[in-house]
């Protein structure tokens, strides 16, 4: 996991590099807005810990900055800023969290350990046997891997994250083939067949089951 400090106080950010990478962590390190707005939108990281006062780019010019590019990456406030109106204000330009300096660093872990548990649970869909780790573009059934095609995978996810509604065959062909006129569906039927045999789903208790006419709904079975 990798995170960027945004903090031009430079004895705070070295201890906090220092730490978080004791904890196992990457980290990098941005001593003004400026260079951490530029670090978030360039390279890949998993949270963001924001200063609010900062030379060049001020804590939450750079966190609305973010927030155009990028709605889902966490972003926790570190600052001395802790009246209602402030933290209000940090809220609604995208952050995710607030702690007010000075802080426990033992504090400051587990709020980030908080939202990379809610984050992995963003990233993992389930359909009752079925598993998706979307990150890491896996798929497994009974917690055995399965190895699908690019479209079948992009198929199962495709109904999964619609669990419970009917998805049409056109639906599927514009949404997931994303071909925009007359197709043969019938070519979706031909998928499913791979994807049931692939998974071993039960035609008597099937997850994914067949709207005769229509096309499949994703359910967990009760």
């Amino acid at each position: 996991m990798k995170i960027l400090i945004v903090e031009d106080e430079i004895g705070i950010a070295n201890f906090l590099k220092q730490g978080l990478e004791e904890e196992g962590y990457e980290v990098l390190v941005a001593n003004d807005g400026k260079s951490g707005l530029e670090i978030a939108l360039h390279q890949k990281v998993d949270i963001i810990l924001l200063d609010w006062i900062m030379p060049k780019m001020q804590g939450i010019d750079v966190c609305k900055a973010i927030r155009i590019e990028n709605s889902k990456t966490p972003i926790l406030f570190l600052t001395a800023k802790d009246t209602i109106q402030e933290t209000i204000e940090g809220l609604k330009a995208g952050a995710n969290d607030y702690i007010k300096k000075p802080f426990s660093f033992d504090e400051l872990l587990e709020r980030i350990k908080i939202h990379f548990r809610n984050e992995n649970l963003d990233d993992i869909l389930t359909l009752g046997n079925i598993k998706i780790i979307q990150s890491k573009h896996q798929i497994f059934a009974n917690n055995q891997e399965a190895f699908l095609t690019q479209r079948e995978y992009e198929l199962v996810l495709y109904l999964i994250k619609n669990k419970g509604k009917v998805c049409t065959r056109v639906q599927i062909i514009n949404d997931v083939w994303d071909i925009h006129f007359e197709y043969d569906t019938g070519v979706i039927d031909v998928f499913m067949n791979a994807i049931r045999k692939k998974l071993n789903l039960n035609k008597e208790e099937d997850l994914i089951k067949t709207i005769r006419g229509v096309g499949y709904i994703a359910n967990d079975l009760n």
